[in-house]
Formats: structure tokens, sequence, C-alpha cells
């Protein structure tokens, strides 16, 4: 027989807390953890109120805010909006209680209770249960041909037209990019490339020894500048949402770009990681230059980044075979049963459903960051889950990042992302990685704080 639903109060629950014993909401969280153990709380229990809470044992309602966002990180409570926060129901605790561990990767909202997650459980259930054994082999470099096929449908919506042929699957975005500098770079070679840029591109040219040019915007007048002191090779740019910097490209920027890459001889490697979820769609640079580009879409992040399906556009038949062997090289393979699930929606029309609700909720949340900052200036997309702020009080970047760890942001720095000497007085902070909407107010409004405070984040050591 199913056990019913307790109400706990705090005359039923009440953790032990010991002065001096570290910090007061890591003991809450670890009070819960314990109670759950031993069966002192069960799942479906509501923890108290956390104002009670806060009252019954002397602290701060910050502290135990904080405390119950580490039980939730942790896999042991859930919070369901105004009926409170509840221990969650029993299942494979492998799994289920797994801790969210903040990577500051710019993660899309958790929509695993809704339309996405129902897609992916009774897509793979599906695809088990009806396709041959073949999901569960080696696939060919460059992907399954069914795979290859969606994969061209796909792009031939949002960019240009492309054949199969042309198409490669890859194992989410960063594995493109990897396999796209290998194949046609080397040793030396330099990149254009704004002067912030992602991380992972400036960790593959390390790796790869090639050479960052940064651009001071992304525009052709800049490219044309850098080209006339530099040997340059190729062109990387993310024209919608610019991850960190939020900075969305028009149509003649782009159509300019274009023209100044293939004037130049460049390779142009187009990163659309957020283009799907934009509303209004702008033309690709690929749109304008396809002989010269290189196109990635990732699922990583418009739907989840566990997915590891990317489609990678080549300018020709022939790099794209050369793609596929630095591919399979690598990595063998993107993971079969998630792109045949992948290319399902595309080919049921799904794909566009499961991102529309990505973007539902991703707009929520902008009204949340714009409510809790209230004054505060940032650059950020309209359909886009980050934001670009400017830090105007004397603090640098990491110093605000690490003032901020344990509030459920993600943030990172400028200088985790500066190509130049470009100064760290800005961050990127992500709206997705949060639990929910109240967490991430929470947070948000933390950080107005200390956006508007004097830089004094360190707090005094005994």
């Amino acid at each position: 027989m199913k056990r019913g639903k307790a109400t706990l109060t705090t005359e039923l629950w009440l953790p032990a807390l010991i002065d001096g014993a570290g910090a007061k909401y890591q003991a809450i969280a670890d009070a819960i953890e314990t109670a759950v153990a031993t069966g002192r709380l069960r799942g479906g229990d509501r923890l108290p109120p956390q104002r009670e809470l806060a009252s019954r044992l002397k602290v701060d309602l910050t502290t135990v805010t904080k405390a119950y966002d580490v039980a939730r990180q942790r896999g042991l409570i859930e919070a369901k909006g105004r009926l409170g926060s509840f221990v969650r129901e029993p299942g494979d605790t492998s799994f289920a209680q797994l801790p969210q561990v903040d990577t500051g990767m710019n993660m899309p909202p958790d929509l695993r209770e809704g339309a996405i997650g129902k897609a992916i459980a009774d897509g793979t259930t599906a695809l088990l249960r009806h396709s041959s054994g073949a999901r569960l082999q080696y696939q060919p470099p460059g992907g399954a041909l069914q795979d290859r096929i969606a994969g061209a449908e796909l792009i031939a919506q949002i960019c240009t037209a492309t054949v199969a042929e042309q198409t490669v699957l890859t194992a989410g975005g960063q594995n493109a990019l990897h396999a796209i500098l290998a194949s046609t770079l080397e040793r030396g070679d330099a990149i254009a490339c704004g002067r912030y840029v992602y991380s992972g591109l400036k960790a593959l040219a390390a790796r790869l020894g090639l050479r960052l040019v940064a651009l001071p915007e992304m525009s052709a007048a800049a490219l044309k500048e850098a080209l006339r002191g530099e040997s340059i090779r190729a062109l990387y740019l993310v024209p919608t949402n610019d991850n960190p910097t939020a900075h969305t490209l028009t149509a003649a920027a782009r159509e300019a770009l274009a023209e100044t890459a293939v004037a130049a001889g460049l390779q142009i490697i187009e990163d659309d990681a957020y283009g799907l979820l934009a509303g209004d769609r702008l033309p690709t640079l690929t749109a304008f230059a396809a002989a010269n580009s290189w196109y990635v879409a990732s699922t990583s992040k418009v739907i989840s980044p566990a997915l590891r399906v990317a489609f990678v556009r080549a300018p020709t038949v022939e790099a794209a075979l050369r793609l596929a062997v630095d591919v399979h090289e690598t990595t063998i393979m993107p993971p079969p049963i998630n792109a045949a699930l992948v290319s399902s929606w595309i080919r049921q029309g799904a794909l566009q459903t499961l991102v529309a609700e990505m973007r539902d909720e991703v707009r929520a949340r902008r009204t949340v960051a714009g409510e809790a900052l209230g004054d505060i200036a940032y650059a950020a997309h309209p359909d886009g889950y980050h934001l670009w702020i400017g830090i105007a009080n004397g603090a640098t970047g990491r110093e605000l990042a690490e003032a901020m760890r344990g509030h459920d942001l993600q943030i990172i720095p400028a200088g985790r992302f500066a190509v130049d000497d470009a100064p760290d007085d800005a961050i990127r902070v992500s709206l997705g990685g949060a639990a929910d909407r109240e967490g991430l107010a929470r947070g948000l409004r933390t950080l107005r704080g200390h956006l508007v405070s004097p830089a004094r984040f360190n707090p005094v050591v005994a």
C-alpha cells in the first residue's frame, strides 16, 4: 500500500545545529540528507516553510533558502511553487539523486517534466522496441544515411540548401568544431574571431596550435583591417546570440562579413548554437557564402546537452568526407540512439514544437531577469538565456563570480573568454542552470546587490 503524504511541521522535524560546526546552511542541508537516509523524512513529506524554520532555528531566512537550494541540487527535495518543498519520491538513487554540479556551462533550462522529457522517454522506448539492432551497433563515418538526410532537411529549413552527402553528424558542437579545425587548418594558422569568444574555441586553438586574432568588433570593416596586418585562414563567429556577449548581427552585417571573407579566401565557421531558439530568424552567413562555409547546428543549447548530437554542413562533399573521417578518428560516432531520436523529431516536425517549449521557458526566465535586476544594464537576445553584464563598481569579473558561488547562478568572468588583453570587467550570467524561476530570481537579486554595492566581496576571516 502506498504511504500517504505527510505534511511535516517544525514540531515533527527540526534539524539539530551545533554552534561553530561550519556554515549553517550546509549543516541544514546535511541534516535533511541524514533524515532522508535514516527514514526520518520520506518521499512526499513536506519540509517546514522556510520562514518558519528560520524562526525556529534563529537564523536568517537566506540561510534556510540557501540550505534548501543545496538540498535540491543534491536531488533530495523538489520545490512545488506555493505548495512548498517536498522530499523526492524514492527511485533509482544512482540517477535521481545525482547532485547538480555548477560547471559554469551555459545550460538550457531543465524541462524534463514537460514535452521535452516525454519526447525523450517515449521516443527512446519506441526506438528500442521497433528498430532493428543496427542502432545498438557502430555507425558509418559521418552518421547513418537516414540521420544525414534528416540533418540536411533541417539545415535546408534554417540555413541553405544542402544534401545528405554534405552533412555530417558529430557528438555535439564542440566535437564539430574540433573536427572542422583539425581537417581544414594547420598548426600556426590564424582564425579571426571576436575579442571575447566561446572558451571552447580558445581551448581547441591551444590544443591544435592555432592563433586567434581578435577583432575589436564583428564587422566587415574590422575584418578588412585585420587582414591588412595578418595572414588569416578562417573566420569564426556565433552570429545569433553570441556566446558570451549576446550580440546578434544584422542581416546586412552578415552579408558584408560573408562577402569580405569570400573575397579573402577565408573559411567561415558559423557556430549557430542558439539560432533555432530565435523566434525571428535572420539569414545565416552560410546562405551568403555556401561554398566557403561550415555551418554547425547542435541540439545542446536548444533541447539538452545530454543528447550530444549536432549536424554540420560542409562546403563541399569532399570536405564532408574529410570531416567524417576526423570525427570517426576522435569520437567514433555520436550516440546512435540519440541521433535516431533527433532525426525522428525532424522528420515528424516535432523538433520545432520542442524548441518552442524551450523558447517559452527562456522568455519567462528573461522576464524574471528583468524584474530582479531592475535598472542594471545588460546585453541579451530576446530568446536567449544568457546575459552579458558590465561591471561598473571597480570589481573584476572573477571577484564577482567568486562572490556569487552557491547562489544557483552560473556566472563566468569576462577574462575566461578574452582573446587578447581585453579587460575582465564583465560577466556572462546563465539563466538556464537554476532549477526553477524562484531560485533564479533569488540569485539575480543577490547579483544585483553586488553590482550596485562597493566591491567588497570577501568576508572577514577570523
